[in-house]
């Protein structure tokens, strides 16, 4: 499995003056490439609009537990993904966030045989230090699988380049 050094899409978005929308359009596009994380768990971005984004994923044995299921980690980490970018949506050009807390809820175990899955991040907060976000994952027609509200802390330019957070 190959991926890109995550520096260089950042570097990338921070050159093209790209918002945090562009930013997330351009990763869609296949001009900016994805996350080492998101690659090597299968994360497929479907769509991104202001405070809404759209993942996919098809769950399969390589992402299972000891208990032959979906392991809970790989849920969080999708879920964490889309509150994430669900915020990043809604940010200006050279800011950023970071996860302060999830809180996830696990409604049904998924198995390799379990189809194809929607998680969906949404931005409830939005404000000058700190956002809420919710995210859902969900089966064909919004069968709920997971739930999770995270709180994201909200880095301005100044601060993510003199490394002072």
């Amino acid at each position: 499995m190959r991926w890109t050094d995550p520096r260089e899409a950042a570097r990338a978005a921070y050159e093209r003056h790209l918002s945090g929308l562009e930013f997330l359009r351009a990763m869609q596009a296949g001009e900016i490439p994805p996350p080492p994380v998101g690659v090597l768990l299968g994360f497929e971005l479907e769509s991104a609009e202001e405070g809404r984004v759209v993942f996919g994923i098809q769950p399969a044995e390589h992402h299972y537990n000891p208990n032959g299921v979906m392991h809970g980690g790989v849920a969080a980490a999708l879920l964490d993904t889309v509150t994430g970018c669900a915020v990043i949506s809604m940010l200006p050009r050279g800011v950023s966030c970071a996860t302060l807390e999830l809180k996830v809820n696990y409604i049904r175990s998924l198995t390799a045989g379990s189809p194809r899955l929607s998680c969906i991040g949404t931005v409830l907060h939005l404000g000058r230090r700190s956002a809420v976000a919710e995210g859902r994952l969900e089966l064909p027609g919004g069968k709920l699988a997971a739930h999770a509200t995270s709180t994201l802390m909200i880095f301005p330019p100044e601060e993510l380049h003199t490394g002072h957070r």
